[in-house]
């Protein structure tokens, strides 16, 4: 569901800083703790009572792994500051191409199939990818990293809220037990604790 795949994408607020420790950046011990509370959600939300997962459970999950390269590559471009806009338009061509290659391989598109998607299409070549992109691109830039982290982390609210109403989409008690585990996770690794006085 929308509501679900929301949610296991926001893992990725967890598992960026722990990315972050391969280029050996300090990791508070929260972040550990953030880590088992997210895997208990993960496990609630998507783990069947015969110890599977769904197909599409797995595959949102291997995004939240990629998107999480793509936060931290990023930041790095970002730390150079080279100009949001022309990366985000490089990324839009590199991934239009790869795309479309990849289309041409393995599928078999049609001009009647993309005319009947075309409203599909258009929102999500426009708005999730044209505009909500290159304004995070350009929000990192220029926001402290706590602070858009959080921010970003209200996509799993979103969803879930969004799906329950458009989509008339409901979740278990487990599946919401488990949201409700994921979304603390990703809010504790973000929120600056107390530091202690030496």
């Amino acid at each position: 569901t929308g509501g679900k795949a929301g949610v296991v994408t926001a893992l990725y607020i967890v598992l960026v800083p722990i990315c972050n420790a391969l280029f050996k950046k300090k990791i508070p011990p929260i972040t550990w703790v953030c880590v088992v509370i997210a895997i208990a959600g993960f496990y609630l939300l998507c783990i069947k009572e015969d110890f599977t997962i769904a197909r599409g459970d797995l595959l949102v999950l291997c995004c939240a792994v990629i998107y999480t390269f793509h936060i931290i590559t990023i930041d790095r471009f970002n730390e150079r500051a080279v100009d949001g806009v022309l990366m985000a338009c490089v990324q839009f061509f590199v991934c239009g191409v790869i795309t479309l290659v990849c289309a041409l391989l393995f599928e078999e598109p049609s001009f009647a199939a993309l005319w009947n998607a075309r409203v599909s299409l258009a929102y999500t070549g426009i708005l999730s990818c044209g505009a909500a992109f290159t304004f995070q691109i350009l929000g990192q830039r220029d926001c402290e990293p706590t602070a858009a982290t959080l921010i970003m982390s209200l996509e799993s609210v979103f969803s879930a809220l969004f799906g329950w109403m458009i989509l008339h989409q409901s979740l278990s008690g487990k599946e919401l037990a488990g949201c409700a585990l994921v979304f603390t996770a990703v809010v504790l690794a973000q929120v600056p604790l107390p530091k202690r006085k030496k």
